[in-house]
């Protein structure tokens, strides 16, 4: 007797696909989940490791591939995944913003010829993720960072900076008066940036930020005592914060003073446990050579 297929012979294989797919997603979550916590330690070749190894990749993964290069420093292959993230998601302002800084790291390691060209799509690509998500902060930050350092020719420009930073003020107060002290800096308005930093620091008095971009101003003009009560701030509201701790260092070694404390505190952070937002260890270590070499030149004179 013939047997005809049923609802449940029907139902059943579907249900199985429906099944396996959803276990299959599950496991890229689980491992993307890994791999951005290893990449949050800064274990980037770990991260990357997880991440080769998921069979089907999205825009996401390609995301954090190319994150990882660029923690790696290895710029060219951060483009080259970035790129491949783009374009399964190519209205995704964050992934606009990470090309953007693997093209601006390329054209600042890369030959004469060529960095024109990868600072220009650094530009396009900031642009880009600020008119898809306007209120991006960090794609702000970066853009304005570009509009103000870039040439003219490349398309930089202080006025166009100087538009960026009021829309920052609009996101954020705080990062608005920063990046007005910043445009002042570069104008050599001392007093104007000096001003615009107290603001930040009044309207967000516990972002230790602020307190050593002030620092940072004040050591510029020799003002030492101002700054060290600024950094005195810093380090009572976030002791053990590794930006602070690497601030601290930069600026006595910036004004060339306290290099003892300043060799000591690079010495700490190159010790902790750092995140990607955190300075890189290579610029710890290539401070830690530039204090010994002070002390160096220093007891040469002093002998």
């Amino acid at each position: 007797m013939k047997r005809f297929p049923g609802t449940f012979d029907r139902v059943w294989p579907l249900a199985f696909l429906l099944v396996s797919s959803a276990v299959a997603a599950g496991a890229v979550d689980s491992d993307l989940a890994k791999a951005n916590k290893l990449y949050q330690l800064t274990e980037f070749d770990q991260s990357l490791k997880v991440l080769h190894e998921i069979a089907v990749k999205d825009a996401a993964v390609y995301e954090l591939i190319g994150q990882n290069y660029y923690g790696r420093a290895e710029y060219k292959k951060a483009t080259e995944a970035l790129e491949k993230a783009l374009a399964l998601d190519p209205t995704s302002s964050d992934i606009n913003l990470w090309l953007g800084r693997a093209y601006g790291r390329r054209a600042e390691t890369s030959n004469p010829l060529s960095a024109p060209g990868h600072a220009g799509r650094a530009r396009q690509f900031f642009e880009k993720s600020t008119q898809l998500n306007p209120n991006n902060l960090d794609a702000q930050s970066d853009l304005f960072e570009y509009y103000l350092e870039a040439p003219g020719f490349l398309g930089g420009g202080l006025d166009k900076a100087a538009a960026t930073a009021a829309q920052m003020a609009l996101i954020n107060p705080a990062e608005g008066y920063s990046a007005q002290a910043k445009l002042d800096e570069k104008r050599k308005q001392y007093a104007s940036a000096e001003a615009h930093l107290r603001r930040a620091i009044e309207v967000a008095p516990h972002q230790v930020g602020r307190l050593l971009d002030l620092a940072r101003l004040l050591t510029k003009q020799g003002r030492f005592s101002e700054a060290d009560q600024n950094l005195a701030k810093a380090v009572q509201i976030e002791p053990d914060s590794p930006s602070v701790i690497f601030g601290r260092a930069e600026i006595y070694i910036k004004g060339k003073r306290n290099l003892d404390v300043a060799r000591d505190l690079l010495k700490r952070y190159l010790s902790l446990n750092l995140s990607p937002d955190d300075p890189p260890r290579s610029q710890a270590e290539k401070l830690l050579r530039q204090v010994q070499s002070q002390q160096g030149s220093q007891q040469v004179q002093g002998g």
